[in-house]
Protein backbone atom coordinates (compact mmCIF):
# COMPACT_ATOMS: atom_id res chain seq x y z
CA UNK A 1 0.00 0.00 0.00
CA UNK A 2 1.13 3.47 -0.48
CA UNK A 3 2.13 5.77 2.36
CA UNK A 4 -0.71 8.35 2.26
CA UNK A 5 1.24 11.11 2.30
CA UNK A 6 2.56 10.77 -1.28
CA UNK A 7 -0.62 11.73 -2.29
CA UNK A 8 -2.27 14.72 -1.09
CA UNK A 9 -5.36 16.83 -2.62
CA UNK A 10 -4.18 19.79 -4.30
CA UNK A 11 -4.90 23.15 -2.02
CA UNK A 12 -4.48 25.50 -5.28
CA UNK A 13 -4.78 24.69 -8.95
CA UNK A 14 -1.02 24.46 -10.94
CA UNK A 15 -0.36 27.45 -13.20
CA UNK A 16 2.94 27.53 -15.42
CA UNK A 17 5.70 30.34 -15.01
CA UNK A 18 4.10 32.13 -18.51
CA UNK A 19 0.53 32.40 -16.20
CA UNK A 20 -0.57 31.22 -20.15
CA UNK A 21 -1.68 27.49 -19.14
CA UNK A 22 -3.53 26.04 -15.30
CA UNK A 23 -5.27 23.09 -14.68
CA UNK A 24 -6.59 21.53 -11.62
CA UNK A 25 -4.78 17.70 -10.71
CA UNK A 26 -6.65 15.52 -8.60
CA UNK A 27 -3.68 14.57 -6.33
CA UNK A 28 -0.38 16.04 -5.74
CA UNK A 29 2.36 14.28 -4.78
CA UNK A 30 6.15 14.91 -4.22
CA UNK A 31 8.03 11.92 -4.14
CA UNK A 32 11.43 12.10 -2.33
CA UNK A 33 12.90 8.68 -4.07
CA UNK A 34 12.66 6.60 -7.31
CA UNK A 35 10.76 3.97 -5.35
CA UNK A 36 7.76 6.78 -4.11
CA UNK A 37 7.98 7.43 -7.54
CA UNK A 38 7.33 3.89 -8.47
CA UNK A 39 5.03 4.10 -5.56
CA UNK A 40 2.81 7.23 -7.01
CA UNK A 41 2.77 5.59 -10.23
CA UNK A 42 1.36 2.20 -9.39
CA UNK A 43 -1.12 4.15 -6.77
CA UNK A 44 -2.47 6.56 -9.84
CA UNK A 45 -3.01 3.41 -11.64
CA UNK A 46 -4.74 1.49 -9.44
CA UNK A 47 -7.25 4.75 -9.00
CA UNK A 48 -7.10 5.11 -12.86
CA UNK A 49 -5.86 8.76 -12.48
CA UNK A 50 -3.17 9.75 -15.75
CA UNK A 51 0.18 10.69 -14.12
CA UNK A 52 2.18 13.61 -14.82
CA UNK A 53 5.44 14.89 -13.84
CA UNK A 54 6.44 18.82 -13.05
CA UNK A 55 9.71 20.51 -12.97
CA UNK A 56 9.97 24.52 -12.83
CA UNK A 57 6.82 24.78 -14.76
CA UNK A 58 8.89 27.39 -17.13
CA UNK A 59 7.31 25.39 -20.33
CA UNK A 60 4.61 28.07 -21.86
CA UNK A 61 2.40 24.76 -23.17
CA UNK A 62 -0.03 22.15 -21.21
CA UNK A 63 2.78 19.61 -21.34
CA UNK A 64 2.75 19.60 -17.56
CA UNK A 65 -1.24 19.66 -17.20
CA UNK A 66 -3.09 17.20 -15.76
CA UNK A 67 -5.89 16.40 -14.21
CA UNK A 68 -5.17 13.25 -12.74
CA UNK A 69 -1.69 12.99 -10.20
CA UNK A 70 0.90 15.99 -10.55
CA UNK A 71 3.92 14.61 -9.47
CA UNK A 72 6.66 17.35 -8.36
CA UNK A 73 10.12 15.74 -9.20
CA UNK A 74 11.90 19.19 -7.11
CA UNK A 75 12.58 16.76 -4.15
CA UNK A 76 14.71 14.15 -6.26
CA UNK A 77 17.63 16.87 -6.68
CA UNK A 78 21.26 16.83 -6.28
CA UNK A 79 24.94 15.05 -7.74
CA UNK A 80 24.32 12.12 -7.28
CA UNK A 81 28.05 10.65 -8.97
CA UNK A 82 30.20 11.73 -10.97
CA UNK A 83 32.97 10.10 -13.00
CA UNK A 84 36.50 12.12 -12.92
CA UNK A 85 38.01 10.01 -15.76
CA UNK A 86 35.35 10.65 -18.42
CA UNK A 87 33.63 13.78 -17.04
CA UNK A 88 30.30 12.89 -16.32
CA UNK A 89 27.54 13.28 -13.81
CA UNK A 90 24.88 11.48 -12.53
CA UNK A 91 22.12 13.80 -11.28
CA UNK A 92 18.63 13.60 -9.67
CA UNK A 93 15.87 14.83 -12.65
CA UNK A 94 14.72 17.64 -10.40
CA UNK A 95 17.81 19.57 -10.22
CA UNK A 96 17.14 22.89 -11.41
CA UNK A 97 20.06 24.26 -13.51
CA UNK A 98 20.70 26.72 -11.67
CA UNK A 99 22.16 24.66 -9.19
CA UNK A 100 24.62 23.11 -11.13
CA UNK A 101 27.48 25.58 -10.57
CA UNK A 102 27.38 24.38 -7.18
CA UNK A 103 27.59 21.11 -7.55
CA UNK A 104 29.87 20.94 -10.53
CA UNK A 105 32.45 23.69 -9.84
CA UNK A 106 34.19 21.71 -6.66
CA UNK A 107 35.03 19.07 -9.53
CA UNK A 108 36.05 20.97 -12.20
CA UNK A 109 33.13 20.34 -14.40
CA UNK A 110 30.35 22.25 -16.40
CA UNK A 111 27.88 22.32 -19.11
CA UNK A 112 29.29 22.20 -22.66
CA UNK A 113 26.32 25.02 -23.49
CA UNK A 114 23.41 25.82 -21.71
CA UNK A 115 20.44 28.11 -22.76
CA UNK A 116 19.79 32.05 -21.46
CA UNK A 117 17.14 31.14 -18.37
CA UNK A 118 18.28 28.24 -15.58
CA UNK A 119 15.42 27.72 -13.68
CA UNK A 120 14.42 24.92 -15.54
CA UNK A 121 14.70 21.47 -14.08
CA UNK A 122 17.13 18.95 -15.53
CA UNK A 123 14.86 16.53 -17.03
CA UNK A 124 12.04 19.53 -17.68
CA UNK A 125 14.73 21.10 -20.16
CA UNK A 126 16.25 18.24 -21.42
CA UNK A 127 12.82 16.54 -21.91
CA UNK A 128 11.10 19.51 -24.24
CA UNK A 129 14.53 20.34 -25.77
CA UNK A 130 16.28 23.21 -23.96
CA UNK A 131 18.75 24.74 -26.24
CA UNK A 132 21.69 27.14 -25.96
CA UNK A 133 22.70 28.80 -28.98
CA UNK A 134 26.21 27.70 -31.25
CA UNK A 135 26.49 26.49 -34.24
CA UNK A 136 28.88 23.68 -33.38
CA UNK A 137 27.40 22.91 -29.86
CA UNK A 138 23.96 20.45 -29.31
CA UNK A 139 20.98 21.17 -27.03
CA UNK A 140 20.90 20.14 -23.56
CA UNK A 141 19.00 16.44 -24.14
CA UNK A 142 21.97 15.48 -26.67
CA UNK A 143 24.25 15.71 -23.55
CA UNK A 144 22.99 13.00 -21.76
CA UNK A 145 24.49 9.90 -21.97
CA UNK A 146 22.13 7.86 -20.00
CA UNK A 147 19.19 8.11 -17.36
CA UNK A 148 16.61 6.60 -15.58
CA UNK A 149 12.85 5.75 -16.31
CA UNK A 150 9.52 4.93 -14.07
CA UNK A 151 7.43 3.50 -16.51
CA UNK A 152 3.90 3.01 -17.04
CA UNK A 153 3.46 -0.18 -15.39
CA UNK A 154 5.87 1.27 -12.42
CA UNK A 155 8.83 -0.17 -13.38
CA UNK A 156 12.48 1.31 -13.49
CA UNK A 157 13.98 1.63 -16.59
CA UNK A 158 17.70 2.40 -17.34
CA UNK A 159 18.80 3.55 -20.72
CA UNK A 160 22.78 4.07 -21.46
CA UNK A 161 25.32 3.52 -24.13
CA UNK A 162 25.24 0.00 -22.92
CA UNK A 163 21.71 -0.82 -21.22
CA UNK A 164 18.67 -0.27 -23.93
CA UNK A 165 20.74 2.33 -25.70
CA UNK A 166 18.35 2.04 -28.84
CA UNK A 167 16.50 3.63 -26.85
CA UNK A 168 18.56 6.53 -26.26
CA UNK A 169 18.15 9.19 -28.85
CA UNK A 170 14.07 9.03 -28.09
CA UNK A 171 14.18 8.79 -24.29
CA UNK A 172 16.84 12.02 -24.22
CA UNK A 173 13.90 14.28 -25.29
CA UNK A 174 10.71 12.08 -24.64
CA UNK A 175 7.95 15.02 -24.03
CA UNK A 176 7.07 12.94 -20.69
CA UNK A 177 5.23 11.10 -22.93
CA UNK A 178 7.73 7.44 -21.96
CA UNK A 179 7.88 7.44 -18.58
CA UNK A 180 8.75 10.20 -15.43
CA UNK A 181 12.95 10.64 -15.52
CA UNK A 182 14.18 10.31 -12.26
CA UNK A 183 18.21 10.19 -12.78
CA UNK A 184 20.05 11.98 -15.86
CA UNK A 185 23.46 11.13 -16.50
CA UNK A 186 25.25 14.10 -18.66
CA UNK A 187 29.01 14.56 -20.25
CA UNK A 188 30.16 17.45 -18.90
CA UNK A 189 33.16 19.37 -20.35
CA UNK A 190 36.63 20.59 -18.42
CA UNK A 191 35.06 24.73 -16.14
CA UNK A 192 35.93 26.88 -18.46
CA UNK A 193 35.43 31.11 -19.33
CA UNK A 194 33.39 33.02 -22.27
CA UNK A 195 34.67 36.05 -23.34
CA UNK A 196 31.62 38.08 -24.31
CA UNK A 197 31.24 40.63 -26.58
CA UNK A 198 27.76 42.89 -26.83
CA UNK A 199 27.51 45.28 -29.20
CA UNK A 200 24.96 46.90 -30.89
CA UNK A 201 25.03 46.95 -34.58
CA UNK A 202 22.60 47.71 -38.17
CA UNK A 203 20.05 44.96 -38.30
CA UNK A 204 20.61 44.32 -42.68
CA UNK A 205 24.23 43.80 -42.01
CA UNK A 206 23.65 41.47 -39.23
CA UNK A 207 21.04 39.25 -41.27
CA UNK A 208 23.27 39.71 -44.81
CA UNK A 209 26.62 38.32 -42.72
CA UNK A 210 24.45 35.75 -40.01
CA UNK A 211 25.96 32.50 -41.28
CA UNK A 212 29.43 33.61 -41.63
CA UNK A 213 28.93 35.11 -38.16
CA UNK A 214 27.02 31.80 -36.81
CA UNK A 215 29.67 29.05 -38.02
CA UNK A 216 32.84 31.68 -37.10
CA UNK A 217 32.28 32.22 -33.38
CA UNK A 218 31.79 30.01 -30.46
CA UNK A 219 28.26 30.94 -29.75
CA UNK A 220 26.65 34.18 -31.86
CA UNK A 221 23.47 35.44 -31.09
CA UNK A 222 20.93 38.46 -31.47
CA UNK A 223 18.06 40.34 -30.37
CA UNK A 224 16.28 42.72 -32.52
CA UNK A 225 13.92 45.17 -31.19
CA UNK A 226 10.65 45.15 -33.48
CA UNK A 227 10.12 49.09 -35.22
CA UNK A 228 13.79 49.47 -35.16
CA UNK A 229 16.65 48.93 -37.71
CA UNK A 230 19.37 47.66 -34.61
CA UNK A 231 19.86 44.65 -33.21
CA UNK A 232 21.68 43.85 -29.93
CA UNK A 233 24.72 41.18 -30.63
CA UNK A 234 27.03 38.69 -28.50
CA UNK A 235 29.37 36.68 -29.53
CA UNK A 236 30.97 34.46 -27.02
CA UNK A 237 34.54 33.05 -27.62
CA UNK A 238 35.61 29.91 -24.65
CA UNK A 239 38.53 30.39 -23.27
CA UNK A 240 40.51 28.16 -20.78
CA UNK A 241 40.07 29.29 -16.85
CA UNK A 242 43.63 30.23 -17.31
CA UNK A 243 43.09 32.61 -19.00
CA UNK A 244 41.29 34.74 -16.37
CA UNK A 245 38.51 36.27 -15.69
CA UNK A 246 37.15 39.69 -15.64
CA UNK A 247 33.79 39.84 -15.04
CA UNK A 248 31.25 42.55 -15.04
CA UNK A 249 31.28 45.04 -11.52
CA UNK A 250 28.47 44.89 -9.18
CA UNK A 251 27.18 47.85 -10.09
CA UNK A 252 27.43 47.54 -13.64
CA UNK A 253 25.98 44.70 -13.38
CA UNK A 254 23.20 45.68 -11.29
CA UNK A 255 22.42 48.49 -14.18
CA UNK A 256 22.69 46.29 -17.23
CA UNK A 257 20.80 43.39 -15.72
CA UNK A 258 18.41 44.25 -13.09
CA UNK A 259 17.77 47.96 -13.76
CA UNK A 260 17.57 47.53 -17.42
CA UNK A 261 17.25 43.96 -18.47
CA UNK A 262 14.57 43.66 -15.64
CA UNK A 263 12.86 46.49 -14.19
CA UNK A 264 13.08 48.36 -17.63
CA UNK A 265 11.89 45.98 -19.45
CA UNK A 266 8.76 45.87 -17.08
CA UNK A 267 8.03 49.23 -16.93
CA UNK A 268 8.21 49.46 -21.01
CA UNK A 269 6.29 46.33 -21.17
CA UNK A 270 3.21 48.58 -18.49
CA UNK A 271 3.26 51.41 -20.27
CA UNK A 272 3.23 49.49 -23.74
CA UNK A 273 0.07 48.42 -22.60
CA UNK A 274 -1.65 51.41 -21.58
CA UNK A 275 -0.10 53.88 -24.14
CA UNK A 276 0.53 51.24 -27.29
CA UNK A 277 1.61 54.21 -29.40
CA UNK A 278 4.70 54.71 -27.18
CA UNK A 279 6.16 51.07 -28.06
CA UNK A 280 7.81 52.16 -31.30
CA UNK A 281 9.75 55.28 -29.64
CA UNK A 282 10.61 53.12 -26.69
CA UNK A 283 12.17 50.29 -28.76
CA UNK A 284 14.00 52.79 -30.45
CA UNK A 285 15.62 54.31 -26.63
CA UNK A 286 16.16 50.86 -25.87
CA UNK A 287 18.27 50.01 -28.55
CA UNK A 288 20.08 53.29 -27.49
CA UNK A 289 20.51 52.16 -23.55
CA UNK A 290 21.27 48.14 -23.97
CA UNK A 291 24.12 46.40 -24.09
CA UNK A 292 27.26 47.27 -25.69
CA UNK A 293 30.11 45.40 -23.40
CA UNK A 294 33.11 43.15 -22.93
CA UNK A 295 33.36 40.94 -20.38
CA UNK A 296 34.70 37.17 -19.28
CA UNK A 297 33.54 35.05 -16.35
CA UNK A 298 32.41 31.73 -15.74
CA UNK A 299 30.31 29.52 -18.68
CA UNK A 300 27.15 29.46 -16.76
CA UNK A 301 27.52 33.32 -15.75
CA UNK A 302 27.75 34.46 -19.34
CA UNK A 303 25.40 31.71 -20.92
CA UNK A 304 22.44 32.52 -18.55
CA UNK A 305 20.83 35.79 -17.15
CA UNK A 306 18.06 36.40 -14.94
CA UNK A 307 14.39 36.98 -16.24
CA UNK A 308 11.91 38.16 -13.91
CA UNK A 309 9.65 39.81 -16.32
CA UNK A 310 6.86 37.40 -17.26
CA UNK A 311 6.35 36.97 -21.04
CA UNK A 312 5.20 34.64 -23.19
CA UNK A 313 7.25 33.17 -25.86
CA UNK A 314 6.93 30.71 -28.94
CA UNK A 315 10.05 29.92 -30.90
CA UNK A 316 10.18 28.12 -34.31
CA UNK A 317 13.85 25.78 -35.33
CA UNK A 318 14.61 26.38 -39.33
CA UNK A 319 16.99 25.30 -41.26
CA UNK A 320 19.88 27.66 -40.46
CA UNK A 321 19.98 29.26 -43.62
CA UNK A 322 16.43 30.45 -43.61
CA UNK A 323 16.58 32.93 -41.03
CA UNK A 324 17.41 35.77 -42.27
CA UNK A 325 14.85 35.72 -44.68
CA UNK A 326 12.53 34.49 -42.52
CA UNK A 327 13.25 37.52 -39.98
CA UNK A 328 12.44 39.80 -42.69
CA UNK A 329 9.29 38.07 -43.35
CA UNK A 330 8.12 38.57 -39.50
CA UNK A 331 9.41 42.48 -39.48
CA UNK A 332 7.44 43.23 -42.57
CA UNK A 333 4.86 40.83 -41.45
CA UNK A 334 4.48 43.23 -38.01
CA UNK A 335 4.20 46.00 -40.02
CA UNK A 336 1.85 45.30 -42.18
CA UNK A 337 -0.35 44.18 -39.26
CA UNK A 338 0.50 47.84 -37.43
CA UNK A 339 0.73 45.91 -34.38
CA UNK A 340 2.92 47.49 -31.44
CA UNK A 341 5.40 44.99 -30.25
CA UNK A 342 7.72 45.52 -27.29
CA UNK A 343 9.82 42.77 -26.58
CA UNK A 344 12.43 41.77 -28.64
CA UNK A 345 13.07 38.94 -31.03
CA UNK A 346 15.54 36.60 -30.06
CA UNK A 347 17.62 34.67 -32.79
CA UNK A 348 20.28 31.77 -31.99
CA UNK A 349 21.58 28.23 -33.55
CA UNK A 350 22.58 25.14 -32.50
CA UNK A 351 24.28 22.33 -34.60
CA UNK A 352 22.52 19.17 -35.85
CA UNK A 353 22.17 15.93 -33.46
CA UNK A 354 20.34 12.74 -33.66
CA UNK A 355 17.55 12.87 -30.70
CA UNK A 356 14.37 11.49 -32.62
CA UNK A 357 11.84 14.71 -31.46
CA UNK A 358 15.21 17.17 -31.59
CA UNK A 359 14.05 20.42 -33.24
CA UNK A 360 17.48 20.28 -34.80
CA UNK A 361 17.64 16.81 -35.85
CA UNK A 362 19.78 16.13 -38.46
CA UNK A 363 20.03 19.42 -39.91
CA UNK A 364 22.41 23.00 -38.79
CA UNK A 365 19.35 25.13 -37.06
CA UNK A 366 18.62 28.58 -36.48
CA UNK A 367 15.97 29.35 -33.72
CA UNK A 368 13.77 32.40 -34.19
CA UNK A 369 11.80 33.18 -30.79
CA UNK A 370 8.80 35.63 -30.70
CA UNK A 371 7.73 37.17 -26.74
CA UNK A 372 5.18 39.07 -25.53
CA UNK A 373 4.31 40.25 -21.95
CA UNK A 374 2.17 38.14 -20.18
CA UNK A 375 -0.46 40.53 -19.51
CA UNK A 376 -0.92 41.05 -23.12
CA UNK A 377 -2.89 38.77 -25.79
CA UNK A 378 -0.36 37.00 -27.98
CA UNK A 379 -2.44 34.84 -29.95
CA UNK A 380 -3.09 37.10 -32.76
CA UNK A 381 0.84 37.34 -33.31
CA UNK A 382 2.22 34.12 -32.24
CA UNK A 383 -0.42 32.61 -34.89
CA UNK A 384 0.69 34.76 -37.79
CA UNK A 385 4.57 33.81 -37.22
CA UNK A 386 3.90 30.16 -36.41
CA UNK A 387 2.00 29.92 -40.01
CA UNK A 388 4.61 32.14 -41.75
CA UNK A 389 7.68 29.82 -40.44
CA UNK A 390 5.67 26.99 -40.76
CA UNK A 391 6.40 27.34 -45.08
CA UNK A 392 10.51 27.27 -43.93
CA UNK A 393 9.76 23.49 -42.83
CA UNK A 394 9.64 25.26 -39.37
CA UNK A 395 9.45 23.11 -36.52
CA UNK A 396 7.96 24.60 -33.12
CA UNK A 397 9.87 24.69 -29.66
CA UNK A 398 8.28 21.69 -27.24
CA UNK A 399 8.25 24.07 -24.62
CA UNK A 400 6.77 26.92 -25.92
CA UNK A 401 3.28 27.85 -27.78
CA UNK A 402 2.83 26.77 -31.07
CA UNK A 403 -0.14 25.69 -33.19
CA UNK A 404 0.84 22.35 -35.04
CA UNK A 405 -0.64 19.23 -34.50
CA UNK A 406 0.83 15.39 -35.04
CA UNK A 407 -0.67 15.11 -38.56
CA UNK A 408 2.05 18.36 -39.31
CA UNK A 409 4.47 17.38 -37.10
CA UNK A 410 4.81 14.06 -38.69
CA UNK A 411 6.03 15.55 -41.86
CA UNK A 412 8.99 17.36 -39.62
CA UNK A 413 10.52 14.94 -37.95
CA UNK A 414 11.59 11.52 -39.76
CA UNK A 415 11.79 9.29 -36.50
CA UNK A 416 8.34 10.73 -35.72
CA UNK A 417 6.42 7.37 -35.87
CA UNK A 418 9.40 5.36 -34.12
CA UNK A 419 8.71 7.50 -31.52
CA UNK A 420 4.89 6.82 -30.96
CA UNK A 421 5.55 3.20 -31.45
CA UNK A 422 7.82 3.55 -28.81
CA UNK A 423 5.44 5.11 -26.84
CA UNK A 424 3.02 2.31 -27.26
CA UNK A 425 5.11 -0.36 -26.13
CA UNK A 426 5.59 1.60 -22.84
CA UNK A 427 3.17 3.29 -22.01
CA UNK A 428 -0.14 1.56 -24.47
CA UNK A 429 -2.63 2.88 -21.68
CA UNK A 430 -1.23 6.37 -21.96
CA UNK A 431 -1.19 6.83 -18.34
CA UNK A 432 1.51 9.85 -19.29
CA UNK A 433 -1.39 10.89 -21.51
CA UNK A 434 -2.82 14.42 -21.54
CA UNK A 435 -4.22 16.88 -23.98
CA UNK A 436 -0.91 18.67 -25.04
CA UNK A 437 0.69 15.14 -25.88
CA UNK A 438 -2.76 13.90 -27.76
CA UNK A 439 -2.56 17.05 -29.81
CA UNK A 440 1.02 16.51 -30.83
CA UNK A 441 1.93 13.29 -30.71
CA UNK A 442 -2.05 11.52 -31.27
CA UNK A 443 -4.10 9.04 -29.24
Amino acid sequence: MIHPDLLVDPVTPWQNWGRVESSTPAFRARPASVDEVVAVVRAARERGLGVKAVGAGHSFTDIAATIGVMVDIGALDGLLHVDHETHRVTLGAGTNLYQLPALLNPHGLALENMGDIDRQTIAGATSTGTHGTGARFRGLAAQIVGLTLVTAAGEVLTISETENAELLPAARLGLGALGIVVEVTLQCVPAFLLKAVEHPEPLDDVLDTFEQRAVEADHFEFYWWPHTDKVMTKTNTRLPLEAGAHPVGPIANWVEESLLGNTALGLLSVVGMAIPRAVRPLNRFATKVYGDREYTDRSYEVFTAPRRVRFRESEYALPRAAVPQALRDIHGLIERQGWDIGFPIEVRVAAPDDNWLSTAYQRETGYIAVHQYFRKDHLPYFRAVDALLRSYDGRPHWGKIHFQDAAELATRYPRFDDFRALRTRLDPDRVFGNAYLERVLGR
